[in-house]
């Protein structure tokens, strides 16, 4: 669950133009997205932006939803063989983004959980506790290292021909890149580019001010501010958030949620409620946000080190809110906190 408060505009179904900025934005397949602008001297349309963002929603939806039975990624997880299957590049490209995060989580990371996300009834919104054995069942067909990459062309191949792979924590992040790259096309060098919480961003705005977002408090209840950020970086950063505080349920008094830990096939159990990832490349800030929301905020920000990654954690201590940042993220400079909050149950 992504997690970005947007600070630059209200939500808009229509486009607009004022003082050299253009501002797009609306809904599309079940999600939102805003795009602001810099176009002064730059020969686009609305309507041209417009296609272009469809366009690319519309393919990637092809290739990765995993709630398209028709889509690549559906297909090929119905496949129960371990014969190698062609790919397109995007999926080929993704699996291989996430062998890497799976390797240096040590395992945490993991795009082969779908069985369990399923199990725990997350997928349709079904959601129970399954007993042990059926978890265990499950297990025996979830970890990346059932899946072989080959590198000498986009296809892949299952060692166990029950792995299927979801591709919902960096799905959007790649969305982020792919209408980031298609607005610098267009010759867009200054630019927010917002879909369904998931950002980038790059250059200024055109009065010259830096572009100001703001991470949100993990409030299930409630859309508040947590911290302020101005981003600086003149060649491009995007800002992801993954959070435990929204897609959860509860059962026996207990709090389940859908972050899941491939190793034991049970939700997250630990005190992390969101993780903020600052990375120039918007899928692996995506893919690094869910993987350091796995680990929690004691053995995620240590990872988060030893990789230099940008990494903001909040964490429940009690009853306050708490942030635990990355040496990297502190390093940023304005930053502001809000006053904090009691922290949800």
């Amino acid at each position: 669950m992504k997690s970005l408060l947007f600070l630059l505009f209200p939500l808009l179904l229509t486009a607009c133009q004022n003082d050299g900025e253009t501002t797009l934005s609306g809904s599309i397949q079940g999600t939102t997205y805003h795009l602001k602008m810099v176009t002064r001297g730059i020969q686009v349309t609305p309507e041209e932006l417009k296609a272009d963002v469809e366009a690319i929603f519309s393919l990637i939806d092809a290739q990765l939803s995993n709630w398209r039975e028709d889509s690549e990624i559906s297909r090929f997880n119905r496949q129960k063989t371990t014969d190698w299957q062609s790919v397109s590049p995007a999926i080929h490209q993704l699996i291989n983004i996430a062998q890497a995060v799976h390797e240096r989580t040590g395992g945490c990371y993991d795009l082969t959980v779908k069985p369990l996300f399923d199990l725990w009834g997350f997928a349709k919104h079904e959601q129970t506790v399954p007993d042990a054995q059926a978890i265990r069942q499950v297990l025996g067909h979830v970890g990346m290292d059932k899946l072989e990459i080959d590198q000498a062309g986009p296809r892949l191949r299952k060692k166990d021909p029950e792995v299927e792979i979801s591709l919902d924590s960096i799905a959007q992040g790649y969305t982020v890149a792919v209408i980031a790259q298609s607005l610098e096309n267009r010759g867009i060098q200054n630019y927010l580019a917002e879909i369904g919480g998931e950002m980038k961003v790059k250059g200024v705005k055109a009065n010259g001010t830096p572009w100001r977002v703001a991470i949100e408090k993990p409030t299930p209840m409630a859309q508040e501010i947590q911290r302020v950020i101005e981003l600086h970086e003149a060649s491009g950063t995007a800002v992801m958030t993954s959070g435990t505080y929204r897609n959860f349920f509860e059962s026996g008094g207990i709090s389940y949620s859908h972050i899941i830990n491939p190793k034991t096939g049970m939700p997250v159990n630990h005190n992390t409620l969101s993780t903020t990832v600052l990375h120039e490349d918007p899928t692996l800030a995506d893919a690094w946000s869910t993987a350091l929301l796995c680990l929690g905020e004691a053995e995620g920000a240590k990872i988060a080190d030893d990789e230099q990654l940008k990494a903001l954690f909040i964490y429940r201590d009690g009853d306050q809110l708490k942030e635990l940042m990355s040496r990297e993220f502190a390093n940023l400079p304005q930053q502001s906190a809000v006053t904090e909050a009691p922290a949800p149950r």
